[in-house]
């Protein structure tokens, strides 16, 4: 599946801080966060390599995210019961990226723009602009998950 559209970054801390503070510093209804830390953008590059990371580091804080109106996600391996429930109550989609191709991937992103917490510097949230961003859903939001086989054949 190719997606084309605005989506936004965010990890681990990005994630433990707009819960932490209850303040979510873009309109998360109907939102897509990608798992990445992008690396620096090398000259003429929009953002460096974005490959995705592991998933399940945000599962603390995605039900919460999701309630607040998030649809989608995009990273790489399983999700938390938990995630997946909320996914579920909610209708919302984990999709997965190519893991080990973040150069490849940067390919796709069109503008690239930090709008929050600046000072996690590869954690900061970042406004993406993709267009035909190659990715696979890994669970939909009837929690139809792919086998384990058919998730490491997308990584």
């Amino acid at each position: 599946m190719l997606l084309s559209g605005t989506i936004f970054t965010a990890r681990d801390a990005a994630h433990k801080r707009m819960i932490e503070q209850n303040e979510i510093p873009f309109d998360i209804k109907n939102a897509v966060i990608y798992y990445t830390g992008p690396t620096p953008a090398k000259r003429g590059q929009i953002i460096g390599s974005c490959g995705p990371t592991t998933a399940g580091r945000m599962d603390a804080y995605t039900p919460v995210l999701i309630e607040k109106g998030m649809t989608g996600m995009i990273g790489k391996g399983e999700r938390s019961i938990e995630v997946i429930q909320a996914m579920k109550q909610h209708t919302a989609v984990y999709f997965g990226a190519i893991g080990g191709a973040g150069a490849l991937i940067s390919q796709y992103v069109k503008s690239c723009e930090v709008i929050a917490y600046d000072d996690l510097g590869a954690e900061a949230i970042r406004k993406l602009v993709v267009e035909n961003f190659p990715v696979k859903v890994l669970i939909d939001s009837y929690a139809n998950r792919l086998t384990h086989d058919e998730q490491s054949q997308s990584h």
